[in-house]
């Protein structure tokens, strides 16, 4: 029978990861007084999701990079050219929406493959290899646009970031295909932590309390629905953020239960090791850079979409922002520690702060100054944890 644990224990068994989500929890409360309840309107909560989507979708990709030991600082100038292609084959060349999409995705992972064959099989360092990729495409979009932004009018492309499903079922001043939704994935959770739980009972592993247990899916299921109830009297269910979602259960499942996953983990926890148990490095850290790409171009066509085309410094910066919100999110800067959900509260943590701060007429560059700060602290507290793990 595996022991069960208290509060206490249940909040320092991975403080790393407790803490994002305690602090994640504080930083909405406190912007919420300080806004005076402008923080959680539905409005704002829809603009929130999709001002921030492509830095998330970023960050899911980034944190896979991270935990394997690696980094990537080419994403934002990906974003840049995936986004426009799509814009020049929809507007420029009259193509239909989808082939720009097809054809933006169909880059990413090219350039994936070729930082992963640098990386992988030359030996470069990720640092030196996406460094280069950084210059390499953003003089390519400069290429691609000629140095002028172009605006995109197909509707349907538009939609992708700016789009909304609403009164698919009805409802009375509010949109019940919406609440289903969220509905259904709060249950979704629940059976996968219930399983979870039971696997590792059935391993003797330790375990929460059954009432702690139940408080955290009441929780989750609260704070679930309260925000669906939000975004319901909006303008309904973005498009965007479907997108997102499946995008952070697929990795979820990617990193946490298959082969692949673990085999990152592996190389980014002790490398020598992974060599010796027979991991393939060299094509997992191959793959792990299509990904990474792949889901810059995602983050591109996204990012077009909503801004409505093109422009030449579209991505500036964007690569610091998905790396802040892994750090921030419990990644471990010597890699082999990070999840997928993790990074996803680091950047709704960056994206509330700066949120917040424009609420409360905050100048940008002392939104700048926080964020620095929130980062260095974030890095400061894995290290601190890794010297008092080595001092046990």
């Amino acid at each position: 029978m595996s022991e069960t644990s208290g509060l206490v224990s249940l909040l320092t068994r991975n403080l790393r990861q407790s803490g994002i989500y305690i602090a994640f929890a504080a930083i909405v409360i406190l912007f919420t007084i300080l806004t005076g309840g402008t923080l959680l309107q539905p409005n704002n909560l829809t603009n929130l999701v999709l001002q921030y989507s492509y830095i998330l979708i970023l960050a899911i990709g980034m944190v896979i990079v991270i935990i394997a030991g690696h980094i990537d600082l080419s994403v934002g100038s990906v974003v840049a050219l995936t986004g426009a292609v799509a814009a020049v084959l929809i507007q420029t060349h009259g193509m239909p929406w989808w082939v720009g999409v097809a054809a933006a995705l169909a880059t990413g992972i090219l350039i994936g493959a070729w930082h992963g064959y640098w990386v992988a099989f030359v030996g470069i360092p990720a640092f030196i290899t996406t460094l280069a990729g950084m210059l390499l495409f953003r003089g390519l979009t400069l290429l691609v646009l000629q140095n002028i932004s172009i605006s995109v009018y197909d509707q349907s492309y538009k939609n992708i970031a700016g789009g909304f499903l609403n009164g698919l079922l009805g409802g009375n001043g509010y949109d019940a295909f919406t609440l289903i939704v969220f509905a259904i994935g709060a249950a979704a959770f629940a059976v996968m932590q219930w399983r979870s739980r039971q696997a590792r009972i059935a391993y003797q592993q330790t375990v929460e309390s059954m009432p702690l247990f139940i408080a955290k899916i009441a929780a989750v299921a609260v704070i679930t629905m309260a925000f669906a109830w939000q975004i319901a009297h909006a303008r309904g269910l973005p498009i965007v953020l479907i997108i997102l979602a499946i995008l952070i259960v697929t990795y979820s499942v990617v990193t946490q239960r298959t082969v692949f996953g673990r085999h990152v983990y592996a190389i980014g926890g002790n490398l020598a090791a992974a060599q010796l148990s027979g991991v393939k490095v060299k094509w997992v850290n191959f793959f792990i850079f299509v990904n990474m790409s792949f889901l810059a171009a995602v983050a591109g066509v996204v990012f077009s979409s909503r801004s409505g085309g093109a422009q030449p410094a579209a991505g500036n910066m964007f690569e610091l922002d998905a790396i802040a919100a892994c750090f921030i999110g419990g990644a471990a800067v010597t890699g082999g520690i990070g999840t997928v959900i993790g990074a996803m509260v680091g950047g709704l943590i960056m994206g509330v702060m700066s949120n917040g701060m424009s609420i409360l007429g905050i100048d940008q560059s002392v939104q700048q100054i926080v964020k620095g700060l929130i980062l260095l602290l974030a890095v400061a507290f894995d290290v601190y944890n890794k010297r008092r793990a080595g001092t046990r």
